[in-house]
This record gives C-alpha cells, sequence and structure tokens, in this order.
C-alpha cells in the first residue's frame, strides 16, 4: 500500500487506479516469471496487481472510497441497473451478435440474449470458440485464433466492456474463475460504486513470452474513467494476460486467456 504523504488528489488516483485494475495489489508483472512474482514499491497514482505474490489490502472498503472521492450526484450513484446489450448497440446489431453467440455455444442454456450485456455474450462466444480450437475448421462466427495476442487483447477490451455495461460478474471473471486475487464479487462490485463509465484503449501489441507451461501476453492500455461526478481520470499502463499451453491435464477454462496481473499509472 502506498504509505507516502499524499495530496488528497494524488489519494483519489490512487484509489481510482485501485478500482480499474481490479482491485488487487502490488507486484511488478513484467518482472515476473511464471513461477514467481517480484514486488516493487508503488508509486502514487501506480499500482500493480500479481497473482500469488503475497501482499497487503489494497483495495478500498465503499466507505472509505466514497470520502476520498468528490461528492456524488443522487442520480448518477443510484443507475446501478445493468445495460443490456440492445440498449447498449441497438437492437439488429445485439440480434446479431446473440445469434452468432447461439451458433457457438455447446451450452443447453447458453446467456445469448439482447437482455443481458454484449460482454457476458462476447465472453461465451470466446470461450465456445476455444472449446473446438485445432478441431476441425473455425465455426462462423469465431474471431481471432483462441491462442493469438489478438484474442489476448479481447479480454481486457471485454473487461472494460462489462464494466461500461455494469455487468460485474463478467468483468470479475475476466481475470479466472475465481477473480482477481484475494477480491470476492461483492467486494469487486462495491469498488466501482462511483464509477460511471470507463474506455480502454489497446495499444501496439507484441509478442508475449512463454514458460513453465503458460504464456503471458503484455497489453498495453490506455484509460479513461468518468466518476459519478463527471470528472475525468486518465490512466496508462499494461495488462498481463496468461493462458495455460496445451499440456495433459489442463482445462479448457486455463487454456483460455485470462487478466493474470495490470499496472496502471495515472497520466494527469
Amino acid at each position: 500500500m502506498v504509505r507516502s504523504a499524499m495530496r488528497p488528489s494524488q489519494t483519489l488516483l490512487v484509489v481510482m487506479a485501485i478500482t480499474l485494475a481490479g482491485c488487487s495489489a502490488p507486484g511488478d508483472p513484467q518482472a515476473r516469471g511464471p513461477d514467481n512474482a517480484a514486488s516493487d514499491p508503488v508509486d502514487a497514482g501506480v499500482v500493480s496487481a500479481g497473482g500469488g505474490a503475497p501482499v497487503p489490502d489494497a483495495s478500498p472498503d465503499p466507505a472509505s472510497a466514497k470520502a476520498a472521492s468528490s461528492p456524488i450526484t443522487s442520480a448518477a450513484s443510484a443507475d446501478r441497473t445493468l445495460l443490456s446489450c440492445a440498449a447498449d448497440i441497438g437492437g439488429a446489431a445485439a440480434d446479431r451478435l446473440a445469434k452468432i453467440c447461439r451458433n457457438v455455444s455447446p451450452a443447453t442454456r447458453p446467456p445469448c440474449n439482447v437482455a443481458n450485456s454484449c460482454a457476458i455474450m462476447q465472453d461465451e462466444i470466446a470461450r465456445s470458440c476455444a472449446l473446438f480450437d485445432g478441431k476441425g475448421e473455425p465455426m462462423d462466427g469465431c474471431g481471432p485464433d483462441p491462442k493469438s495476442m489478438e484474442a489476448a487483447a479481447d479480454v481486457v477490451k471485454r473487461y472494460y466492456a462489462a464494466l461500461n455495461a455494469r455487468d460485474y460478474d463478467t468483468a470479475w471473471r475476466q481475470w479466472g474463475n475465481d477473480g482477481p486475487p484475494n477480491q470476492t464479487l461483492d467486494r469487486f462490485r462495491a469498488g466501482f460504486a462511483d464509477t460511471r463509465s470507463t474506455q480502454v484503449t489497446v495499444g501496439r501489441l507484441t509478442p508475449g513470452d512463454a514458460g513453465a507451461g503458460s504464456v503471458y501476453q503484455t497489453v498495453p492500455v490506455q484509460v479513461e474513467a468518468v466518476s459519478a461526478d463527471g470528472s475525468h481520470q486518465r490512466f496508462a499502463g499494461s495488462y498481463v494476460v496468461r493462458r495455460v499451453n496445451d499440456i495433459d491435464g489442463s482445462s479448457a477454462d486455463q487454456r483460455r486467456w485470462h487478466i493474470d496481473s495490470a499496472r496502471l499509472k495515472a497520466t494527469q
């Protein structure tokens, strides 16, 4: 945690950065190997989230987050309802996405419904296409190679799409089936209580690194967040997305890309 004396504005930046990175904790993903994690000091406005490193609890509770933020309008804070895919991108586009989802999903009751968020349908499409990886021709509607760095970047895009739709369950699961390190779903959701919207821009991708049975892909990002009171914050940094190689005994979920760690720094 940051223990140095900081101005109130710096404190807010740290709170926002922790929230955007999944309310997780220090550890430099660029310096870590597959089987260990090297932690480093966290500067004001910087957060890094590294799975596996023994770290302090870096996420604010709802009361302290509210105290560190600007006053919130009641209308903004009350808008916590799910944004449906139909409302998000329009009925026709949502119908097309739902049709693709139903076409590729092997689930008996897939979440391919325009009343759900676009992110959960995109997640189901990615999950389903990954299940058929290497087993014949790709199905209609499947996007990039599930092992590609573009598919890794899609996880980060899907994470922010889910946050914007207030679909915190889908966002939480982009970190894997157990969510971000040391974060329950309820606590993760509470971390976004004062966030109105977020937008991510993914930078240029370069091939990732492999080791000890896993592949790690760095995804550079720029993020703009809008608080409930309308104020803007901007961050730059990267996510590290990970998947397990196709080794004996690995599950389909393990072979899917998921967010492993994040490092974001406030830029203003």
